[in-house]
């Protein structure tokens, strides 16, 4: 994270990309039973607009392809004006993720009535981007009782139930649950985690780092609602609460382009969040990737170890954002809880690896470029995409160049590669971009791959604007249509690659690290530089 965020939560960072309904206008710009293996009734077709198909072939027909087969809708998506004000319509689920079957209980707090909840499976469908796949009648809506608020400043709430979702039959799959009263809605993220991840491509939602900025009951991981002071923040986060806001913040910036273009795409795929990799439930052995989307930073060492395991098993793994597994957590109270001190001497376990600190931080150093291949470098800065390698598979077909600069792509939070200890030996540096930002002058974002003796590849995108500029064209920061489009071309070929096994044996890394004469001072960003081991 940048100085900002280690002394005190810059003003700029609670909204990297906007307003709540800067972020829903960028949602409208989409194209937006169970899991069956696959079947012989054909192949599928991608639409024209992404290119002509790249890389691996699609899989004939999968669980994924017959899905979104299924007549959409668009009542998953609400419009800045309908997002109700805060303290007049908020909900939360009993779970962030559940087994199709499961019961989840909704809990609802409104001012304003009654209240209908609806249930939304995001996916392509034809360009609707989801499919309702339940809805209430009118139930009774009414105010629910108060935050309790621990000395930890973690707020919980302990609403009674409003409804209750039997979930038999959904499909796995990233959900938004729409809970509307009084022409005003809120959202509710749910995740119907995949059973069996057995050669499929895993995405997971990173619902430990939505918890983290969450400041529904007055406290997030960097402050308090009151003052926004870092030394008042909250050491412990809960997932008994509504999100703030929308209710789907990062999930709706940084996850749904990159969920939408694998479900078009029609990949066979399998959904799990931060807490089910913690909990080992399913375990990752045999997939064939598992992707980490576009805001992913708080890891706990489960999920780390699950997918460390998984890799060196061959299973590819994609990190489509930058920042990845920055903070250390744990995950306490049946996964509820998200505990991060950020602070080593506050911890009750500081002095072990299980200390909430940074990754690259004492007293167990253990930094991130060892699975991501690369470091957090800095926030904020800006800058193109540059290409350093167009004879990389993610450029296949673009008729891409070296030097070719893609405007807007990188940003605001951006990753770099080192020669350091811990990167892995094989790492290829494919795109190579300078960026810049006030108090941090010029540095780079990378993207990178690198393979390993067990047959996975590793990509890394390195950049924290690239699955928001899959969502359209965005002027705040430069991202045109024709970024838009080169992003998602790179990133359907990405995606095709990690969902085919053992990416590495197919396509070696061909390492370059010291052709780009990277620094190797850590202290060149705004990351902080990595702790002796």
């Amino acid at each position: 994270m940048s100085r900002a965020r280690a002394s005190g939560p810059s003003p700029r960072r609670r909204d990297v990309l906007g307003t709540t309904a800067s972020l829903l206008t960028l949602g409208a710009c989409t194209d937006a039973g169970g899991e069956p293996r696959h079947t012989a009734s054909g192949g599928i077709s991608t639409p024209s607009s992404r290119g002509t198909s790249r890389g691996p072939a699609t899989p004939a027909r999968t669980w994924v392809a017959e899905e979104n087969s299924r007549p959409g809708d668009r009542e998953w998506h609400l419009s800045p004006r309908v997002i109700a004000p805060t303290g007049m319509l908020s909900a939360y689920a009993s779970h962030a993720s559940a087994r199709a079957g499961d019961a989840v209980a909704v809990y609802v707090d409104s001012r304003l009535g009654d209240v209908v909840v609806k249930a939304h499976r995001l996916g392509h469908y034809g360009g609707q981007g989801g499919r309702t796949v339940w809805r209430s009648g009118s139930l009774p809506g009414r105010p629910q009782r108060p935050p309790v608020i621990d000395a930890d400043h973690r707020a919980r709430y302990t609403w009674e139930p409003t409804t209750v979702l039997d979930t038999t039959g959904w499909p796995p799959g990233t959900y938004l649950l729409t809970v509307t009263s009084g022409g005003q809605s809120h959202y509710v993220p749910l995740t119907i985690r995949s059973a069996d991840v057995t050669g499929r491509l895993v995405v997971v939602n990173a619902t430990a780092t939505y918890q983290a900025y969450n400041t529904f009951g007055g406290y997030s991981l960097y402050s308090d609602g009151a003052t926004r002071h870092f030394e008042n923040r909250a050491r412990k986060v809960s997932f008994d609460r509504p999100g703030d806001t929308s209710g789907a913040r990062t999930l709706l910036l940084y996850e749904i382009g990159p969920i939408q273009a694998a479900e078009r795409l029609g990949l066979d795929l399998a959904y799990l969040t931060s807490g089910d990799l913690d909990a080992g439930t399913p375990a990752l052995a045999g997939a064939a990737g598992v992707v980490s989307l576009g805001h992913d930073e708080y890891w706990s060492r489960g999920m780390r170890a699950a997918v460390t395991s998984a890799r060196d098993t061959g299973t590819n793994v994609g990190f489509l954002g930058a920042n990845a597994m920055y903070w250390r957590v744990r995950f306490e109270d049946a996964g509820r809880t998200v505990v991060c001190f950020k602070d080593g001497s506050a911890d009750p376990l500081g002095d072990t690896a299980e200390a909430t600190v940074k990754w690259r931080d004492g007293p167990v150093p253990d930094p991130e470029n060892a699975l991501v291949g690369m470091l957090y470098e800095a926030f904020p800065v800006q800058g193109p995409f540059v290409v350093r390698d167009p004879g990389f598979f993610g450029f296949a077909g673009l008729g891409a160049r070296a030097g070719l600069s893609v405007p807007g792509l990188c940003g605001t939070e951006v990753d770099r590669a080192y020669p350091i200890a811990g990167t892995p030996p094989t790492l290829q540096v494919v795109g190579h971009s300078p960026v810049t930002g006030e108090g941090i002058g010029t540095t780079f974002s990378d993207m990178t791959y690198y393979s390993t003796p067990s047959g996975a590849g590793v990509v890394a995108v390195g950049s924290m604007l690239w699955c928001p500029a899959l969502r359209g064209a965005y002027a705040r920061y430069g991202i045109t249509a024709a970024s838009t489009a080169f992003a998602a071309a790179v990133t359907d070929n990405l995606l095709r690659e990690l969902a085919t096994p053992r990416l590495g044996e197919r396509r070696p890394a061909r390492p370059d690290l010291d052709a780009v004469g990277a620094s190797p001072s850590t202290r060149t960003g705004s990351g902080g530089p990595v702790a002796p081991a």
